[in-house]
């Protein structure tokens, strides 16, 4: 969400690729944003994890926080009753391993369009890698208990033919948990600024991604809105930290790759203080 206009090694991005992934946002454009912006999540954050994480008031590094979400992620989602779960839209597969490690029985299955994500992770006990859609699950029907999209479904395109397609897998007692950036109402380019550009996923309200979900045939059982504990404190801790991260990122990237990203992070902190921004956590049950 973040940033998207950076290059790799040094190699320079067509700035007309940068603007029809911005435009098209399709899966051949979310592969070629994740290939972009990995490197520069690892390199800031020193680990494999891609969200933007949970921040308390005692966490002071971006690890902790990521955990953190993965934690509460995990416990909302019930993992330590469940036997077969999905991560859909995997990433790097850091929480997948992380579930795996606080919850040895589970067997989990890390679903990715990008197939070079999905090679990063290597081979895992418990765990099984699969390259494909996430609005075309390759499982039978009522075959999980969970189906997991932790800072992944802003990307799912269309958002209602990855819900049917859980419906279609999830037992009957199956639970579908979403934790995702969401806008809290329409808002005028004007208001996004440069996020208009460097947020490449879709921009979905609050209240249609709720409509999509009951139509669907899900009841919402937990609704948590958490961006007061996500942009903000990441932003500062970016803030604070900028000498230090500048330096690391610099070590891969030119200049302006961090300027931008710096001039991204202080429009994401100010329009979550105006509540245009959200992220939220839903737990959905059939």
């Amino acid at each position: 969400m973040i940033l998207n206009l950076i290059e790799i090694s040094l190699i320079l991005i067509n700035p007309l690729d940068v603007f029809l992934w911005s435009v098209r946002k399709n899966e051949k454009d979310v592969i070629n944003l994740y290939d972009s912006i990995s490197p520069i999540m690892q390199l800031a954050t020193g680990g494999s994890m891609l969200n933007f994480g949970y921040w308390t008031k005692d966490t002071t590094d971006p690890i902790t926080a990521q955990k953190n979400m993965c934690s509460y992620f995990g416990k909302l989602a019930e993992l330590e009753k469940a036997k077969n779960a999905i991560d859909v839209g995997s990433g790097l597969s850091a929480p997948a391993i992380f579930w795996r490690n606080n919850y040895d029985k589970l067997n989990l299955f890390c679903v990715n369009v990008n197939y070079d994500q999905l090679s990063f992770s290597g081979h895992e006990a418990n765990l099984e890698f699969l390259n494909a859609t996430s609005t075309k699950l390759p499982f039978s029907n009522n075959s999980a208990d969970r189906i997991l999209a932790l800072e992944s479904a802003q990307h799912f395109k269309p958002l209602e033919d990855f819900i049917s397609e859980s419906k279609r897998v999830l037992k009957n007692d199956g639970l579908l948990i979403l934790a995702l950036p969401v806008t809290l109402r329409s808002t005028p380019v004007w208001k996004l600024g440069i996020l208009k550009l460097t947020w490449s996923s879709e921009h979905y309200r609050l209240d249609h991604v709720k409509e999509l979900i009951r139509s669907g045939g899900f009841n919402i059982e937990y609704e948590q809105l958490i961006g007061k504990n996500v942009y903000e404190p990441l932003a500062n801790y970016y803030l604070e930290n900028r000498t230090k991260l500048k330096k690391l990122i610099l070590q891969k990237y030119p200049n302006y790759v961090e300027k931008i990203l710096h001039i991204s992070i202080l429009k994401m902190k100010n329009v979550s203080e105006q509540k245009i921004i959200d992220y939220v956590v839903l737990k959905c049950r059939m």
